[in-house]
């Protein structure tokens, strides 16, 4: 499975903005935006005038950086979006927002994306009673996710300390470490700023 293994902060950085791919560390002084705000390399404190498609792909690939997702995955969840009714850009965010990874981390077991796709791929959940192991899989209102059996005597679940809300869509309960999609997520639910009809129209050129 192919994945972004270079340091994670120069994303952040290039992007101007908090991604929040270092879980607890974004959070503190040593956040990397906070003690470099300009771009990696050695013209990030230039300035420079971007173009029309400059403004759209940055919006693309911040997006796309937030979410953990590479290229051609987020080519195929945005020509998926295109076919379901309403608006494309806001299909986009749902389904991004669908992903297993996403929602173990929006339910808090992981203090990164990154770290709740690691928890997936290692199977310690399940989906509906079934194990699940692909963080990229679509979920729907009413399923139930739910640490594993054999999973639940692991020191990162007994210690299990939520640092963020758990969003109005999903439901959670730490106790029983399970949790449910009560219903599909609007945009509105989303707390990315991005301005997902530049993505719209740079995919429509």
């Amino acid at each position: 499975m192919a994945r972004y293994t270079d340091a994670s902060c120069r994303l952040c950085r290039r992007e101007g903005d908090k991604l929040f791919l270092k879980g607890q560390r974004c959070y503190s002084s040593k956040c990397s935006i906070a003690r470099r705000s300009f771009a990696p390399g050695q013209h990030g404190q230039g300035r420079k005038k971007v173009s029309e498609y400059g403004v759209q792909l940055r919006e693309k690939q911040k997006t796309k950086r937030f979410y953990g997702v590479l290229e051609k995955q987020f080519r195929l969840t945005y020509e998926r979006a295109e076919r379901l009714k309403g608006k494309s850009g806001d299909n986009l965010l749902m389904l991004l927002e669908l992903r297993m990874d996403n929602v173990i981390y929006r339910m808090g077991f992981g203090n990164s994306r990154s770290e709740a796709r690691q928890l997936v791929t290692h199977g310690h959940f399940t989906v509906n009673g079934k194990k699940v192991d692909i963080p990229s899989i679509t979920l729907k209102a009413g399923d139930v996710i739910a640490v594993k059996e054999s999973s639940r005597k692991s020191a990162k679940f007994t210690n299990l300390t939520p640092a963020r809300p758990v969003p109005a869509w999903l439901s959670f309960n730490d106790e029983a470490l399970t949790g449910s999609v009560v219903q599909i997520p609007s945009r509105e639910d989303v707390d990315l700023d991005v301005k997902e009809t530049l993505i719209v129209e740079l995919y429509s050129k």
